[in-house]
């Protein structure tokens, strides 16, 4: 499936599209551009939150190639240009967060692996860091660093009934449904006015312009399903026991204004974590890299100076 190029979001050229096969049979749609730079620095994966797609980052893979990176992404299954996992592919459906981790393997082992430059750095947002941090404790040797951007550790409010009330649903096999309260509409068109997740108008108006031009790239609320795995997965990475086994250097870039998900919670979370720290970028809303230039530029500073960093060996050693 072609990355879908608008004129209000253009796509970068030199983009290499391709379709894999996880293990189980699912389709993913993968793409990477090479470095503007001779000698490249590495390569950035990027790995997105729930209701995304690859063509919502067009303007992150331009930053980052200009840094001096090779960039490859991919749809998780189940949204974007991927394959869809229930008959109403508007909802945003999974049964256990481990089932992203073949759709992590199958990326990394057939695409940006053969591909790419080494070595490898983790860009993950929302959902997508959450995977990446389960994740990464058995597969810590493929990313030098990680920048996770307003992981989701936590949700910014939780409704005392609604853990029950998913898992309760899921017994009585409703698994499938879409939680009660929501709309299978596209996120993306969502009103401006109503949203919670940026401030910049104009970026927000990107995302809904590719909605509008490519619905089937788009969804809308979260099956029960979905939500009992999520819930399970923050369960996890709240554990005091999670971290023990954590290698990989971190860097939590958090909105000081989020309401999707929590601050505090990755904030105590990074505390526990080896070779992690966490950074808030007051004002910012819950996508940063969606955001105004100003707060933008704050959360560009702050990658910066994590990636590429000190050498490996000698950050590692210290």
């Amino acid at each position: 499936m072609d990355l879908i190029d608008l004129p209000e979001n253009r796509c970068p050229a030199g983009a290499v599209v391709e379709m894999i096969r996880a293990a189980d049979g699912i389709s993913l749609r993968c793409a990477y551009w090479r470095s503007l730079t001779r000698t490249p620095k590495g390569t950035i994966c990027i790995f997105q939150g729930r209701s995304e797609f690859i063509e919502k980052y067009f303007e992150v893979i331009r930053d980052l190639r200009g840094r001096g990176f090779a960039v490859a992404t991919f749809d998780w299954r189940g949204q974007g240009g991927s394959d869809r996992l229930i008959e109403d592919g508007r909802l945003g459906h999974i049964l256990d967060f481990s089932h992203y981790g073949r759709d992590l393997d199958a990326f990394m082992r057939q695409f940006a692996l053969p591909e790419c430059p080494l070595p490898f750095y983790a860009l993950a947002h929302s959902m997508g860091a959450a995977i990446l941090m389960a994740e990464l404790p058995s597969r810590s040797a493929w990313f030098e660093r990680l920048v996770a951007s307003a992981p989701m550790i936590e949700l910014s409010t939780k409704p005392p009934a609604a853990r029950v009330m998913a898992r309760t649903l899921s017994a009585l096999g409703f698994t499938r449904r879409i939680v009660p309260g929501w709309s299978p509409a596209p996120v993306a068109l969502r009103p401006f006015a109503d949203n919670v997740v940026t401030s910049d108008p104009q970026r927000y108006g990107w995302a809904a312009a590719i909605a509008r031009a490519a619905p089937r790239l788009a969804i809308g609320g979260p099956t029960i399903g979905w939500v009992r795995a999520a819930f399970a997965i923050m369960e996890s990475l709240g554990d005091p026991a999670f971290g023990k086994e954590w290698r990989t250097p971190m860097l939590m870039l958090l909105a000081g204004d989020d309401k999707v998900v929590s601050t505090l919670a990755a904030e105590q979370c990074a505390q526990k974590l080896r070779g992690t720290k966490a950074l808030v970028i007051a004002g910012a809303r819950h996508e940063m890299m969606q955001e105004q230039d100003l707060l933008r530029n704050r959360f560009w500073a702050a990658f910066d100076a994590f990636i590429p960093g000190t050498p490996p060996d000698y950050d590692r050693a210290g």
